[in-house]
């Protein structure tokens, strides 16, 4: 490694390794989109973020337990329920809305005065109420209440966007968006955007673009550029997504977004984990690094080319590769690469040099583009600690899958993956921080929320609202 190389690993290791504050989130200040407000969103990304995207593609039919702690039935999301990015979108904004509805200590919901039975009464960003509620239990024994959508014509069961569940054991609900008046207690929150979930720009049924679109799609990596769902072209899927609307428009036609909603919009990217991945699995932690700068080069070119009629971009750095159970059943001949919570070092080194270079990649393209707003997030501390300090999440096995096969320390096989014939999920997959061994839980990914929320670990640490357009 170079001495510039070794230097920047110091420097990265020293500032990101440090345990999250309990409370640093909870400090952070609350907003609400004004009425009338309309957040845009378009999302880059990979599995992490993907909605449905990689099912619609290649004519998936992925079946439960995908899904289950939260859409009753898979929705094309590699999870039990729904994702960090279902968390940044979730309706939180009207005064008959909660905030995102994580509780680490108790995993209770503390529901609000107005309610109907077991249901509350809120509106969606659209034109819907939903007015009723009625429990099911599903294979598991887990409960949740469903809330029927009711108003301006018939329920719409394709639309996952006005869908609200609230999961839990026995009498205590969980994880459910419940209406007025303080609403979910929630430790370590922010606010998010108050839209509906972002339907997969390749969903060709059932999708709902007009509060954006989301072109994340599993496996995807930024290298090589031009194969299938490369970060390359899903922002050309977004050029085209975008040209197409404004023609549209200038037909005299409705399309989903007007130019001033394209202009304004917020542009998320967050994908790398697949490139820093396979450089690990294949080449030496000292290549690896030092084929990092093509990866960030593609992110870059990403946010150069958007930024033609876009301005507001959030970008998400990886995440505690080292903490992975899909890594840690890789043989080794011992543990010495283990760190004092059982998570491969040099995995987890990667991570943090990554994500230290792409921050700085931030700042350049902060500085070149003065009129732009570039808010980068460290999801490294934040995955790290769920893990380091699972228990004060509620979390009982950090390294272990929920939805797996061979038993402890981490339930994962390469040959049998969660929608394998024979396979089972854990009973309560609240307790897991990871899903199937390389995706979190909705738990985890509420905590994860939460965390990118609250804008402690972001630079600049700035607030959702600053998305809230009237």
């Amino acid at each position: 490694m170079s001495a510039a190389g070794a230097a920047l690993l110091a420097l990265a290791l020293s500032v990101t390794v440090l345990a999250l504050p309990a409370t640093a989130a909870s400090a952070a200040a609350r907003f609400s989109c004004p009425p009338g407000a309309r957040p845009v969103l378009f999302n880059f990304g990979d599995s992490n973020s993907d909605t449905g995207g990689m099912a619609a593609a290649m004519g998936w039919n992925l079946t439960r337990p995908e899904g289950r702690a939260f859409f009753s039935h898979p929705t094309g999301r590699f999870c039990d329920g729904r994702l960090t990015i279902d968390f940044l979108c979730e309706s939180t904004a009207s005064p008959f809305h909660s905030s995102p509805p994580y509780c680490p200590q108790s995993n209770t919901l503390q529901y609000p005065s107005l309610h109907l039975f077991s249901a509350t009464f809120f509106f969606l960003p659209h034109e819907w109420a939903c007015i009723f509620l009625h429990a099911t239990r599903n294979h598991s024994g887990e409960t949740y209440g469903r809330q029927g959508l009711a108003g301006t014509g018939a329920c719409s069961p394709a639309d996952e966007g006005s869908r609200v569940w609230a999961p839990g054991r026995g009498s205590q609900a969980r994880a459910g968006l419940v209406g007025a008046g303080g609403g979910a207690r929630a430790h370590g929150r922010g606010e998010s955007l108050n839209i509906s979930y972002l339907s997969p720009y390749l969903k060709a049924l059932g999708s709902n673009y007009s509060n954006g679109a989301n072109f994340a799609i599993a496996g995807a990596a930024t290298l090589p550029r031009d194969v299938r769902f490369a970060l390359h072209i899903q922002v050309q899927q977004f050029l085209y997504f975008r040209d197409r609307s404004l023609e549209l428009i200038s037909q005299g036609l409705s399309g989903p977004i007007d130019a001033q909603g394209f202009q304004n919009a917020l542009y998320i990217i967050d994908i790398g984990q697949n490139d820093v991945n396979a450089l690990l699995d294949n080449f030496p932690y000292d290549q690896v690094l030092a084929k990092f700068p093509p990866i960030l080069a593609e992110i870059k070119d990403a946010v150069q080319t958007l930024y033609n009629g876009s301005r507001n971009f959030w970008i998400h750095g990886t995440g505690a590769l080292g903490c992975l159970p899909q890594k840690l059943a890789i043989p080794r001949k011992n543990d010495s690469d283990l760190d004092q919570y059982g998570c491969l070092k040099t995995y987890n080194r990667a991570a943090v040099t990554f994500n230290a270079a792409l921050g700085s990649l931030c700042d350049q393209l902060s500085t070149q583009m003065e009129d732009a707003m570039i808010v980068y997030t460290d999801l490294f501390p934040i995955k790290y600690d769920l893990v380091a300090n699972h228990t004060k999440y509620g979390f009982n096995n950090p390294l272990m899958t929920c939805c797996g096969h061979g038993g402890p320390p981490y339930n994962y096989d390469f040959n049998k993956g969660c929608q394998s014939p024979g396979v089972t999920a854990c009973d309560n997959g609240s307790k897991f921080v990871n899903w199937d061994g390389v995706h979190l839980t909705q738990a985890a990914n509420a905590a994860v929320a939460a965390r990118i929320l609250s804008s402690q670990y972001s630079k600049p640490q700035l607030k959702f609202d600053k998305f809230c357009r009237v």
